[in-house]
């Protein structure tokens, strides 16, 4: 079972909140050894000492703000602007990456173990998951694989919606152009990709809108939805870059709000949302005050 819940059975006094703060603070030791994780999965009659007036030693924290975390499954709320992973095998960069594998080092010490198991663009914000064991990254890749992954974006599009909501069911082609990936002809190498909208707000020549993927391909949300004809406010590769009236946005507006899946180890629902980025709202509030007497807006 958890340490933390083996720890309550144990001192019944202590809190949840409480027995995972002095676990993090190194108060709590596995048969002679300390461990810090609170998540960390202990036979139910391990040798677990707890002894308050230990000195605490520094907390572990990550550099990235946790959704979701236990023994076997990280998902954090990545920003814009961040690479999820190297933008190419070798280089020394800032990735989420970098910074979950960092945090998983130092609360394991013996055997930190962090990859990552999907990616999220460089300028899209939001829910990403990371696998903290081999076993657990086989696991959620094999979900992945199979589409059994709830996966819910929201976006600020340009152009007014003909629909309250829709699907796109387009092939993307296989092949990178210039930068860009693109709806497939019927003579190229493509992949199946499937995307569901709806309109939940709509705003002066833009629109809220959530998106559910089905396939998890490359660029497929931002394609789908300039095939709609509503691209997404602040792309500048697929036809959205300047907002209604002057430039509102320095990077796509998209944001991975809400992720899902079955725990790889567990089979427990895990379930998370991303709360709408500060940019987002800006340029929502912005849009809701509406253009100003010249046609821009305030």
């Amino acid at each position: 079972m958890r340490l933390d819940l083996l720890l309550i059975r144990r001192h019944p006094a202590l809190s949840r909140r409480r027995a995972r703060e002095v676990i993090e603070k190194g108060q709590v030791s596995v048969a002679g050894q300390c461990v810090r994780e609170a998540g960390l999965e202990v036979a139910q009659d391990a040798v677990v000492d707890f002894d308050p007036n230990r000195p605490a030693l520094p907390r572990v924290r990550c550099a990235l703000p946790i959704l979701h975390e236990d023994a076997h499954v990280l998902v954090v709320d990545k920003p814009a602007g961040l690479l999820s992973v190297p933008s190419a095998p070798g280089l020394q960069e800032d990735t989420a990456l970098r910074r979950v594998l960092d945090y998983a080092q130092r609360l394991r010490p013996r055997g930190g173990f962090a990859e990552r198991v999907h990616r999220l663009d460089r300028d899209t914000s939001g829910a990403l998951a990371f696998a903290l064991s081999a076993e657990a990254r086989a696991g959620l890749i094999r979900c992945f694989r199979d589409h059994r992954i709830e996966r819910v974006y929201l976006a600020i599009v340009a152009g007014a919606p003909r629909r309250d909501s829709g699907s796109v069911d387009v092939p993307l082609r296989e092949e990178w152009r210039d930068g860009r990936k693109g709806v497939a002809r019927p003579d190229e190498p493509a992949r199946p990709a499937l995307s569901h909208w709806r309109v939940l707000e709509r705003l002066p020549r833009a629109a809220l809108l959530e998106v559910r993927i089905e396939t998890g391909r490359q660029h497929q949300v931002r394609v789908h939805l300039a095939h709609e004809q509503l691209p997404i406010l602040g792309d500048p590769v697929y036809g959205a870059a300047a907002g209604p009236g002057r430039p509102l946005a320095r990077r796509p507006l998209l944001h991975a709000h809400r992720l899902a899946f079955a725990h790889p180890i567990t089979g427990e629902r895990v379930a998370v949302e991303s709360p709408l980025p500060e940019d987002m709202r800006g340029v929502l509030a912005a849009l809701r005050r509406g253009p100003s007497p010249r046609g821009r807006v305030r």
